[in-house]
């Protein structure tokens, strides 16, 4: 994961900036811990004010655009982590797991360490219905061998909640579902730069030419008419949330 975002974290604190209705459902879900590790941290996005923050991130180039704050830094992975049990009052990792090199171990370790709630914001692999998959199929693919399935979390976790993020229309975090309602920046290399998925399906150019072209026709407007008067959309994310 840390070479990964070495390359893909050139602009990424630019296009990635939280967006503040989803940064809200994640410090709601983090209850009233007062210690909370953020694990696989980024840039710092949704690490909630008024706690203390310990953010473990495997890049370098990552860790450089973090705005200054209080957190305590460490640079490493998910699958070690150099802290006692019951460290931490809760734990997060947002939209992060699917890079990590072993998704129980980093689960486990993160139980380990922490006394309260563990909260993640991921991805349902098992969804379907966000248009974007029919210029790129290879999407589905893809999450399907990365992502976890919720049915994952409750065998690692035990009882969990499960509760769908909609994703605003203006989402300001540009991650890979933020411009449902805004096709065209899907066209913007510098966008897809700042999405994990497109750097992994590798040439995406007959995609973009399709979703071109029914731009330039009016064909992608008039099949997704209705999202056009949508304040928000699910796509798919999910909010999971231990016991």
């Amino acid at each position: 994961m840390g070479r990964l975002y070495d390359t893909i974290g050139l602009n990424y604190a630019d296009l990635r900036r939280p967006d503040p209705r989803i940064a809200r459902r994640i410090d709601a879900a983090l209850g009233d811990a007062e210690t909370v590790l953020n694990l696989g941290a980024g840039a710092g996005s949704y690490e909630p004010a008024g706690r203390r923050l310990t953010a473990v991130e495997p890049s370098a180039r990552m860790v450089a655009q973090r705005p200054p704050s209080a957190a305590a830094v460490v640079r490493g992975g998910a699958e070690d982590l150099p802290f006692a049990d019951g460290t931490f009052d809760a734990a997060m990792a947002v939209l992060t797991i699917h890079h990590w090199s072993d998704q129980a171990r980093g689960v486990a370790e993160m139980r380990r360490v922490t006394r309260g709630k563990v909260v993640f914001l991921t991805y349902d692999p098992a969804f379907r219905g966000f248009w974007l998959a029919d210029y790129f199929p290879a999407l589905v693919t893809l999450d399907e061998g990365q992502m976890p399935t919720l049915a994952d979390f409750e065998t690692w976790l035990g009882p969990v909640r499960v509760s769908p993020v909609p994703i605003p229309h203006d989402c300001s975090d540009g991650f890979l579902a933020a411009y449902w309602r805004r096709p065209a920046a899907y066209l913007d290399r510098r966008v897809r730069s700042a999405m994990s998925s497109f750097w992994a399906l590798g040439d995406v150019s007959p995609g973009l030419a399709r979703l071109a072209a029914d731009l330039d026709s009016g064909a992608w407007d008039r099949r997704h008419a209705d999202l056009l008067a949508l304040d928000a959309l699910d796509c798919g994310y999910r909010l999971v949330e231990s016991g």
